[in-house]
């Protein structure tokens, strides 16, 4: 496990959907994963769609039920179910990170950590509690320069990542 003071040489960009935004009651039904050095070069990727049954769709927020449907309905008919996509995530980062700081990056990180502590504990226990969030460096962007990066909001995991690395290369030229 590394230490506190050890540098990272490497950020883990995470992004989830949910079926809503409470982490004690919404769950998770995409993970995508990707490793970068600090120049931004992706390293390694992963992706999941999480098996659920139908009850937890039941419970889903309003807004996830009207814009996710494809999602919904892919999670219902996923063959992995959240235990063996939490295996997969934890080998997934021994593997890429072993000893080194695993250092959270994506945009607004913090929602996506809240579930990764509720529901993915031992993934929980290999993150740094230092986090890198895209949204910092657009709050500083839109409020120099008054321009603001366009988004596609496809709302789909790896989509969503790549589309951060992006704003963020986006954001430092700005910086």
């Amino acid at each position: 496990m590394a230490g506190k003071n050890d540098v990272p040489v490497k950020l883990l960009w995470i992004d989830l959907e949910m079926t809503g935004l409470d982490p004690a009651v919404q769950r998770i039904i995409e993970v995508a994963l990707i490793v970068t050095d600090f120049q931004l070069n992706e390293i390694a990727s992963y992706e999941a769609v999480i098996h659920h049954a139908d009850s937890v769709f039941e419970n889903a927020e309003q807004w996830p039920k009207e814009h996710m449907q494809q999602l919904f309905e892919a999670s219902k008919n996923a063959d992995k179910d959240e235990e063996v996509v939490k295996g997969e995530l934890e080998a997934f980062i021994e593997k890429h990170f072993g000893s080194e700081p695993v250092v959270l990056a994506g945009n607004s990180i913090h929602q996506d950590r809240r579930f990764i502590r509720q529901w993915w504990p031992g993934v929980e226990a290999r993150l740094h509690y230092r986090m890198m969030d895209v949204s910092s460096f657009k709050i500083w962007v839109q409020g120099t320069t008054e321009e603001q990066y366009m988004k596609q909001e496809r709302h789909r995991a790896m989509d969503d990542i790549r589309e951060s690395i992006a704003e963020l290369r986006w954001s430092l030229e700005r910086v």
